[in-house]
């Protein structure tokens, strides 16, 4: 690189032609070797002030700053869920030292298996993956073909390679069944926007088992679609109409905040009124939730805590770590408002155990 090429960002190799020393000279200042020359050490530094040069941690050939970049691939950054994920990540890696590279899959698993082979490239010191399906995605698939470093989240279970931090699904979910039947509910429909996420999956499952167990006979309508926005609109528009004028399903139970705001839009469009007409609990809170009439019952999941599960096993297997994976289930809380039928502001625990690890082989 030309020194005159202004455009262009300076490299190691400029300084120490301005500096008058080797690049390992450069090298060693760098990096706080006390063995340099005072002079040469005093040049070093002032040809970095003139060049404006900083270390790329991506092509510089110093071991140390490679090793403390983390890598962070998720589903969706203008997702709220994922965007404070990315976030929560980002400080929690930051408050232990390093630096984050992250990025959105943007739910493709054909872009996320990419996107992994990248921070190997990159040499990233470990992954977070947020996967598009669940751990037998195709992104998990190039961490272990990689041999890479890595903890999965949110739409993950029990199995495979790495170690698993997410909110507890399942248990969340039956806690909203629970809650529905004591409110005297029968019949209740379970929205999703999706088909393929894990988590929307688990979900399904939690609310089905433990409303089964407490109502036999209680009905479970079950509406999941990977469709366009509008045809899912349609699909939900026609259910709830028909649901109204046969009197059958009381309440909805949407499953991720994408599904809570496409139910409720189509509640106030048909004028069925909540909770009067039909109750509304939506898996995600969010800040438009507390804000919106009537105020909507959601179950929150534990964002930060997440993030600094992931990161401190990350941190735990970069150092060696336990020879056993292990599954970290996050216990989630069921806000109570207006959309419920109870007084708003009220909080349930989605689980009454505290957080939960599961060693497996």
């Amino acid at each position: 690189m030309a020194n005159g090429a202004s455009s262009s960002r300076a490299t190691i190799h400029d300084v120490a032609a301005r500096a008058g020393v080797s690049a390992a000279t450069v090298s060693k200042v760098l990096r706080g070797v006390t063995s340099v020359k005072a002079d040469n050490a005093q040049r070093v530094r002032q040809a970095v002030a003139d060049l404006n040069y900083r270390v790329d941690p991506l092509a510089s050939g110093l071991r140390q700053e490679r090793r403390r970049i983390i890598g962070a691939v998720v589903p969706d950054l203008e997702s709220e869920f994922f965007g404070a994920l990315a976030t929560a990540l980002e400080q929690a890696a930051e408050d232990a030292g390093y630096n984050v590279i992250i990025a959105s899959s943007r739910e493709s698993e054909d872009r996320e298996a990419d996107l992994v082979a990248r921070m190997d490239d990159w040499r990233v010191a470990g992954t977070v993956l947020a996967p598009v399906r669940s751990e037998r995605g195709a992104g998990a698939a190039t961490l272990a073909r990689l041999g890479m470093t890595a903890v999965l989240v949110d739409r993950v279970s029990a199995g495979g390679p790495f170690d698993t931090v997410t909110a507890d699904n399942f248990e969340a979910s039956a806690h909203v069944a629970e809650q529905l039947w004591q409110a005297g509910h029968r019949h209740v429909l379970l929205h999703g926007a999706t088909t393929i996420s894990k988590s929307v999956r688990t979900r399904v499952e939690g609310f089905a088992e433990r409303a089964r167990t407490l109502e036999p006979a209680m009905t479970i309508d079950t509406l999941l679609s990977d469709e366009a926005l509008d045809a899912q609109r349609l699909a939900v528009r026609d259910y709830l109409k028909k649901a109204r004028s046969e009197r059958t399903a009381t309440a909805v139970f949407s499953l991720s905040q994408h599904s809570t705001l496409l139910v409720l839009s189509e509640m106030r469009r048909l004028g069925i009124a909540c909770p009067q007409d039909m109750a509304l609990v939506g898996f995600d809170d969010a800040e438009w939730m507390q804000t919106t009439w009537p105020s909507i019952s959601a179950v929150a999941q534990p964002v930060r805590t997440i993030a600094g599960k992931a990161v401190s096993a990350l941190l735990s297997r970069l150092d060696g770590g336990p020879d056993l994976t292990a599954q970290h289930l996050e216990p989630c809380r069921l806000i109570m408002r207006e959309s419920f039928g109870a007084s708003g502001g009220q909080d349930t625990p989605g689980d009454p155990l505290e957080e939960r690890t599961h060693p497996r082989a």
